[in-house]
């Protein structure tokens, strides 16, 4: 079936699965895994551990996966981290769809989910294939007038060459650029993950993978979302004062 929606909106199930009174329960199951993985235990068991105990439906494991960390990694991203005040006149690597969905999700009314490492991450799945919506542009233009804000000298963005579409999204990002003469470069890599660890200079992700072995990040989303008005369901995983 061709999947024609216009948003990178919520799932139909999601207004249920992450309502306000599902917050506590999601925010302790992620805390669970969090302690064993900080022990040492394997992902999968672990998930599966947490999600029978706290009777988790599957995309609400998914979202307490993707919001968990061992303390041994949040320690090493919380010391890499920049903030906007540090980049004035530097570069940034983008992780290109990583980056960009989260924003289309927040300005479309999505899912959003903000980790125990304060990164800012979409339930969106691409499943190999990004399909531009009518919030692609909007993001494109949210996000150059924070770089703008924050002094950046340029950005380069890297989108995952197999992932269908990825040409044609280059070609979008690369004319709002040069409408709004932004210092931005956009290319297709076979594997962006590894390049962005490998790079010198500050990384925009909020992919745990690429945040462990990275040189130096900064929060784009979370700092983006956080600054504008939006209508989706922010489910917060960090610890409660």
């Amino acid at each position: 079936m061709i999947d024609q929606r216009n948003h990178r909106g919520r799932h139909p199930e999601d207004s249920e699965l992450f309502a306000e009174q599902y917050h506590d329960v999601l925010r302790e199951a992620a805390s669970h895994l969090s302690w064993l993985l900080t022990r040492g235990y394997a992902v999968k068991s672990s998930m599966k551990l947490v999600g029978d105990r706290f009777k988790l439906k599957s995309r609400q494991r998914l979202a307490v996966q993707r919001s968990s960390v061992a303390d041994r990694n949040l320690l090493n991203r919380n010391e890499k981290r920049k903030l906007a005040t540090q980049v004035a006149g530097k570069t940034v690597w983008i992780d290109g769809f990583n980056l960009l969905t989260t924003i289309e999700a927040a300005l479309s009314g999505g899912v959003l989910l903000l980790g125990r490492d304060g990164c800012l991450r979409d339930m969106a799945s691409m499943h190999g294939s990004y399909r531009r919506v009518e919030e692609t542009a909007p993001a494109l233009e949210l996000l150059g007038t924070y770089f703008n804000t924050w002094g950046l000298n340029s950005a380069v963005w890297l989108l995952d060459e197999p992932v269908s579409n990825s040409g044609r999204l280059k070609k979008v990002i690369e004319n709002v650029a040069r409408e709004n003469a932004w210092n931005w470069t956009v290319q297709l890599d076979p594997n962006p993950d590894r390049t962005l660890i490998e790079r010198p200079e500050i990384v925009v992700s909020a992919d745990s993978f690429i945040l462990d072995g990275c040189a130096q990040w900064l929060n784009v989303a979370a700092i983006v979302v956080s600054g504008i008005e939006h209508s989706a369901i922010v489910v917060d995983f960090q610890p409660q004062a």
